[in-house]
């Protein structure tokens, strides 16, 4: 091969002649820097190394892995166009960056999306536009068991971890909840002292590992549950079934994450992987969760307390709708994660291919949900992908009442979408947890920037639903968003999905799209 062929000519006549010329001419010495290195780092390809490349292609291969190792850096900033990147396009990042900055957010020369390609969504405006209170806004949380509801902004920070979060970055994004007067989910890692050490709200969630409220053995732990969850600063609990980017799997923190302090919140080994188990052991069943979400409201002094699950088997989610019945037990609120959704690390073909789209799931759970005759009483809140004011439109139009935000609030504290979140080496600090990349998140300037943001983006909601024609999210109705279909025409969500009326499901005879599912449901088991 003619690599291998330069590579002796080089070594074998080219560095031997090098060495004899520069006992007689000083300057040749300069050639054996090069020749020498050259010479040994060949011998090494071709008789030491594990890659195939290498062997056959000794030095010169080494810039085939230099390249793909900054591939992506390339592809994010010299071949993707603004709307081609992915999880998250170039205009949806900069609308957050202007957003938490404070910047101009508005767009000149039109429209950048093609308003003709499938799947392109929009929604209807009014003649009639209307002035839309602050008051919609917000929303309480807490159904007729709750003794404590939670006034709660539309729009919340998700679920994200201490552990997948930097101690920084967490404590931005507490700090901007805390100015802003919305929530802070704590993600399954546990309740840490960087979650408390701004004020902001917290709705504290409880995985299937227990983290912060778990025994040495990985139960849960009633007592650590109850001191920590009649925290004042905690409003609301959320128990998470499952999530969107990795359905039906335990939470995974990367060993190289896993230091002193996280193994110290989380009551797990240093240094190791720590994957939480894929169900949880303090309960069983459909009618078991009732019961477990009815313990965790009596411990925590009346607090609001729901689940979180993306979508998988629908008869699943209707067995969960029997056991509310045949127990009288409701939970306050009902978290649904599509499938897009996701922060950290997940097998790829979960994230790929398992668990069923938000919009999709919205429409089932409402759908769900009324025909139990239940809808009046559950807050439906969702995630996935929600990072502007008609995202929120959208949800709610949907049958979502409040919006949780991930990566939107991760883009405010300073994320440039670098897919290195499993790996420890963000660049930005953000999702590590190394002490010096950590550091590069100013608390302080990063807290104005997320309350910023979500203040920017419920303004840009309230303007959608005005322009709209509409004054109250509940108004707002599956008919109002359209998307165009693979036959070229445009269809409304109503016209798409069947919706059911109320108490259907409980009729004699359900709807003839949902009455398979339902009869295979049972309170008793999933």
């Amino acid at each position: 091969m003619i690599v291998r062929r330069l590579y002796y000519f080089l070594s074998y006549v080219c560095l031997p002649l090098s060495l004899l010329l520069g006992f007689f001419w000083a300057p040749a010495h300069w050639l054996l820097i090069i020749l020498i290195p050259y010479a040994l780092v060949g011998l090494y390809d071709m008789l030491t190394t594990k890659h195939n490349v290498l062997n056959n292609y000794p030095v010169l291969g080494h810039f085939r892995y230099m390249l793909e190792f900054v591939s992506p850096e390339i592809r994010q900033y010299f071949v993707e166009t603004n709307e081609s990147g992915r999880p998250y396009n170039r205009i949806i990042r900069s609308l957050v960056y202007a957003r938490a900055k404070g910047q101009l957010d508005t767009q000149a020369f039109g429209t950048q999306y093609d308003v003709m390609k499938v799947g392109y969504h929009r929604a209807n405006h009014s003649l009639a536009p209307k002035e839309v209170d602050e008051s919609e806004g917000r929303v309480m949380l807490g159904g007729p068991q709750c003794t404590k509801p939670y006034n709660a902004s539309r729009l919340n920070v998700s679920a994200m971890s201490f552990g997948a979060l930097s101690a920084n970055a967490i404590r931005a994004l507490n700090g901007g909840a805390k100015d802003g007067g919305f929530a802070h989910n704590t993600g399954e890692g546990g309740l840490s002292p960087h979650h408390l050490a701004e004020g902001g709200d917290i709705i504290w969630q409880i995985g299937t590992g227990y983290f912060g409220c778990r025994t040495m053995e990985g139960t849960f732990d009633k007592d650590k549950f109850a001191e920590k969850a009649q925290k004042d600063v905690v409003k609301a609990i959320e128990i998470k079934l499952s999530q969107g980017a990795k359905p039906s799997h335990g939470g995974v923190l990367p060993a190289a994450k896993v230091d002193k302090e996280i193994a110290e919140i989380r009551h797990v080994p240093e240094h190791q992987d720590v994957i939480s188990p894929p169900t949880h052991s303090a309960f069983d069943g459909p009618t078991g969760l009732m019961h477990f979400v009815q313990h965790l409201r009596e411990m925590s002094g009346g607090k609001p307390v729901g689940f979180k699950l993306c979508i998988g088997r629908p008869s699943e989610f209707m067995a969960l709708c029997k056991a509310m019945l045949e127990t009288g037990i409701l939970p306050d609120f009902i978290t649904i994660d599509g499938a897009e959704g996701g922060t950290g690390a997940a097998p790829v073909e979960f994230t790929n291919r398992l668990g069923m789209p938000l919009n999709e799931a919205l429409i089932f759970v409402n759908n769900c949900l009324r025909g139990a005759g239940l809808r009046d009483k559950i807050r439906i809140i969702c995630s996935g992908k929600v990072a502007t004011g008609y995202d929120m439109v959208e949800k709610f139009a949907l049958g979502a009442d409040m919006c949780n935000a991930a990566r939107a609030m991760m883009f405010a504290v300073g994320c440039i979408q670098a897919l290195h979140c499993n790996t420890n080496r963000c660049p930005s600090g953000v999702a590590t947890q190394d002490p010096i990349r950590g550091r590069a998140v100013n608390v302080p300037q990063k807290r104005v920037r997320v309350h910023r943001f979500h203040d920017a983006t419920l303004e840009s909601f309230r303007e959608l639903l005005g322009a709209m024609g509409k004054e109250k999210v509940s108004e707002l109705h599956p008919s109002d968003i359209r998307c165009r279909n693979a036959d070229e025409h445009e269809r409304s969500y109503a016209e798409m999905y069947t919706l059911i009326d109320e108490g259907a499901l409980l009729a004699d005879t359900p709807p003839e799209v949902f009455a398979a599912d339902w009869k295979m449901a049972s309170a008793n088991h999933f």
